[in-house]
């Protein structure tokens, strides 16, 4: 399922809520913050613990007793800032510039401590090296948390920065949680293509593909790096664990000695 807003407005976004068709799909609670400078908005879940990620801009995050600013000119060359809160606790954004914002929540009845995410705390992998299919499926994948640093949360959260003209979450592959991508493009008629759940959609500025079931991959036009993040929703007792399930049909390609076409 793809879903594209042409009606974006400053202030909180939704694209998926919980108690929706699509939240029932996605167990999450998927959003798209906009503020100009002076702006502040509120967050405090009764049930949910959610992660606010800059995007870009420059923005002070509050809460507790603390203040801590946070500055993204793009989020291509960039690592992201991130506060990650259980429920009750309250973080107050305020923009000191145009800022925008990814916001994922999901129920979590765990208490832990707030953790403010720095580009350093960041990791980063440089996945697809040149020597893999001649490049094509070259990307950096960023995680900000998972089961390995956050195991009291129920979800996850990252950035992959999708080269022009190559393919991400690539080969195709699957894992049973849902996953879902938001998708960034350095020019606002970037576009690319995302396949997933037996369907092929085409892809743009701040459209969010929900992923359930099936294999997925996606590829971005030459000319435009596309940058997604993603979250994936834990299942009860089911966390996933970096766990991927390729496509049988592609693992050659994985192969030290593949052999595949190249132009003489």
């Amino acid at each position: 399922m793809y879903i594209q807003k042409k009606d974006l407005r400053n202030g909180y976004n939704e694209y998926i809520k919980l108690d929706s068709p699509e939240g029932r799909l996605a167990m999450m609670d998927v959003g798209l913050l906009i503020l100009d400078p002076g702006e502040s908005f509120v967050l405090k879940e009764k049930e949910k613990e959610y992660a606010i990620l800059l995007i870009e801009g420059k923005a002070s995050f509050q809460w507790e007793n603390k203040n801590i600013t946070a500055e993204r000119k793009n989020p291509f060359d960039y690592d992201p800032w991130c506060i990650h809160a259980p429920r009750l606790v309250q973080t107050v954004v305020t923009a000191l510039e145009h800022s925008e914002f990814y916001i994922q929540k999901t129920d979590n009845e765990k208490d832990f401590p707030v953790k403010f995410y720095f580009p350093e705390d960041v990791h980063t992998q440089k996945a697809g090296s040149k020597g893999e299919l001649n490049g094509t499926m070259r990307r950096n994948i960023r995680t900000v948390f998972d089961y390995s640093n956050a195991p009291y949360s129920n979800m996850v959260l990252g950035e992959v920065v999708n080269f022009p003209g190559l393919w991400s979450s690539y080969p195709p592959h699957w894992h049973p949680q849902p996953e879902v991508y938001f998708y960034r493009f350095d020019k606002p008629q970037g576009f690319g293509a995302g396949f997933t759940n037996g369907n092929v959609f085409e892809l743009h500025h701040n459209g969010l593909l929900l992923i359930t079931d099936k294999f997925h991959s996606q590829v971005a036009a030459p000319g435009y790096p596309m940058c997604y993040m993603w979250g994936i929703r834990h299942f009860p007792g089911y966390p996933w664990e970096k766990t991927r399930i390729d496509d049988e049909e592609h693992t050659w390609m994985l192969q030290k000695d593949a052999k595949f076409w190249s132009e003489k």
